[in-house]
């Protein structure tokens, strides 16, 4: 049965919050089409729940652009399990300058995804590849790999350290597990070659709260 706290629950898009408009205010318009695209064809499709919907802007969008700052200029860069497009698509959206890769496995998304960048206009510099991050290990390296809800950090590292570039580093989206993820991993970075002092938990600070962030990187640490 139904709460009552479920059943008076917003269940709407509403409108972009004033301060990521303020500061996105050239990608308003497309931030504005890819969150409507989320809250109707995203459900629909079944790649974001309806209950969702509310926080699109918020929990997703706001969330995702919070580590942009992060990404150095002219980046490369690749999302791996990029599902419906977060947090890549928001990045390409927000940084005109980014080229970005969006790797998802699974065929309703990669169709959504490819929909969704033609319909934003961004086809020139966002390209969606269907496969695993295993998949394309040898194939290309980027500047940033990016991944947001994909796996364990230890799981995540392996899969997508081939894809970083020598002076690239990965960035993966935590929640409040992001330093015990990291400790579970340090065997991994071991295996890896990656020393203590290539990995940092970040705290990123969005326009409508905060995202945590493990960075890992440069690939070569100096010496």
């Amino acid at each position: 049965m139904e709460s009552q706290a479920d059943a008076t629950a917003p269940t709407e898009l509403g409108p972009m919050p004033a301060s990521l408009a303020t500061q996105y205010p050239d990608a308003a318009e497309q931030l504005s089409a890819y969150a409507r695209s989320l809250a109707t064809e995203g459900v629909v499709r079944g790649l974001i729940g309806p209950r969702e919907i509310p926080r699109i802007w918020h929990r997703h969008i706001a969330n995702c652009a919070a580590i942009e700052p992060l990404i150095p200029s002219g980046a490369a860069l690749v999302d791996i399990g990029s599902g419906a497009g977060l947090p890549g698509l928001v990045l390409a959206i927000v940084r005109s300058d980014l080229a970005v890769r969006l790797v998802e496995p699974l065929l309703r998304r990669t169709t959504y995804l490819n929909e969704t960048v033609a319909a934003l206009g961004l086809s020139d510099r966002v390209q969606v590849l269907r496969g695993r991050a295993q998949d394309f290990a040898g194939q290309f390296h980027a500047d940033v790999v990016t991944a947001r809800a994909v796996s364990a950090l230890a799981e995540l590292v392996q899969w997508s350290w081939p894809l970083v570039a020598a002076t690239g580093a990965l960035i993966a989206m935590k929640g409040d597990t992001a330093n015990a993820e990291v400790e579970d991993a340090r065997p991994v970075f071991e295996r890896l070659g990656i020393a203590n002092s290539q990995v940092q938990v970040v705290p990123c600070a969005s326009t409508t709260g905060t995202a945590t962030a493990v960075v890992i990187g440069p690939r070569h640490a100096p010496r």
